[in-house]
């Protein structure tokens, strides 16, 4: 096999393997309560665990890329996934009444491949040479998209198939993706990538005006993308009542196909990038709106899932866009956009949450949710929603910055 295409594949198999380790514990939730008793609080931590050390990982390479082998820590990425993941599928099985520890330490290892998948798979694949670079980067993202799409599929259907008491089986299972990664990478060569020569030449490239854009870019899309993929299957659970099974399939699924399609659709057709930014933040701006104001569950359903395609660019978008405002920024610009996105995937959804919980404990907005015909909850949600919506919508003179930018250049 040319080891170009070599690979390309283990990065596919990489991004997939990160759909499994950032999407496994939410599926597993209602699972562990009932098995462990684990709380809500403990089980909502994984979630944080999850993002707050792919942040770290992101900071760390952000300052310190140059420290490392970078070929090497490649090659390792998936091999860390594996680990990751045998620690949290066997320890609880060992172990029940300290099920928890087992899970988080499982967590802790595989969110620390995921975060360095974020930093160096992106770069990997752009620097392989490409007719159409962008498209390329466009694919290697729409395939997690996919795998999102793949693991909620699967993981339902094993669980309803085999019961929630075999779910250990499942996340063994999913370890054939990284394995099939690893095995990949072992036989490859690593193309070169640029990194900072010491901390203080990364220090510098934080003066650049192009890069902190780029990365409030990113940060806002990343809130826009990832708060709705947390939020789409309990939002239509609670505002419109359907069962939790479709909400599930139709919330974190559908939103999931809907991303993996506006990723697909790029990687074959797109071009313009800024403009296609700038397109997905109103179209995720008008989708939010819908989603917190419709009265309809329908409507609802089909703005949480469009949601998914208005936002399909603005993470994999933003990285073609600083890639072609920053030419050499190698590992360092990939390290910086990855910390930005991460801190709006963990930071907006939590703020979500707290505008919510507010809400709900607020007298005047709970009798007015009363005298509209709306239960606290539904209000509260329905309001945080609406919080959601300013992040797109702040994005939008962003990009048309940035569209002003090209035209100049």
């Amino acid at each position: 096999m040319d080891n170009n295409k070599r690979v390309k594949l283990g990065c596919y198999g990489t991004n997939i393997s990160m759909s499994v380790v950032g999407n496994i514990s939410p599926i597993l939730f209602l699972t562990f309560r009932e098995l462990y008793g684990i709380s809500f609080s403990l089980l909502g931590l994984l979630v944080l665990i999850n993002f707050c050390t792919q942040l770290t990982i992101d900071l760390i390479f952000s300052f310190f890329s140059h420290k490392f082998n970078i070929a090497k820590t490649v090659k390792l990425t998936p091999v860390i996934t594996i680990i990751g993941l045998l620690i949290y599928s066997i320890w609880p099985i060992i172990s029940p009444e300290t099920a928890f520890y087992g899970i988080v330490l499982g967590t802790i290892v595989f969110s620390a491949s995921g975060g360095l998948c974020e930093v160096l798979i992106s770069p990997v694949i752009a620097a392989i040479p490409a007719d159409d670079p962008d498209r390329e980067m466009s694919k290697l993202h729409s395939i997690y998209a996919w795998g999102v799409v793949g693991v909620v599929i699967f993981a339902t259907a094993f669980l309803v198939l085999f019961g929630a008491e075999n779910w250990y089986i499942l996340s063994l299972i999913l370890t054939v993706v990284p394995v099939f990664a690893a095995v990949l990478f072992a036989g490859a060569k690593i193309p070169e990538m640029e990194t900072p020569e010491k901390v203080t030449g990364a220090l510098s490239q934080l003066k650049n005006k192009a890069l902190l854009t780029s990365v409030f870019a990113i940060f806002l899309g990343g809130a826009a993308e990832c708060t709705m993929a947390q939020w789409c299957s309990g939002y239509l659970e609670e505002v419109t009542k359907i069962p939790k099974v479709f909400g599930d399939i139709f919330g974190m699924a559908l939103f999931s196909l809907m991303l993996g399609l506006g990723r697909s659709l790029y990687a074959k057709i797109g071009k313009n990038i800024n403009k296609v930014l700038l397109m997905c933040a109103i179209g995720a701006t008008f989708c939010y709106f819908t989603a917190a104001i419709s009265p309809f569950p329908i409507l609802t359903l089909i703005a949480c899932a469009l949601t998914g395609f208005c936002t399909s660019m603005l993470w994999p978008g933003n990285l073609i866009s600083a890639s072609e405002r920053i030419p050499h920024g190698g590992v360092f610009m990939y390290a910086m956009m990855a910390s930005g996105g991460d801190l709006g995937a963990s930071v907006v959804p939590q703020v979500l949450g707290i505008v919510t919980d507010k809400v709900m404990g607020n007298e005047t907005l709970v009798d007015f949710a009363s005298k509209m015909g709306l239960e606290a909850e539904q209000l509260g949600m329905r309001c945080g929603m609406l919080i959601g919506m300013l992040f797109p919508l702040m994005a939008i003179p962003v990009f048309i910055s940035f569209m002003k930018e090209k035209k100049k250049a």
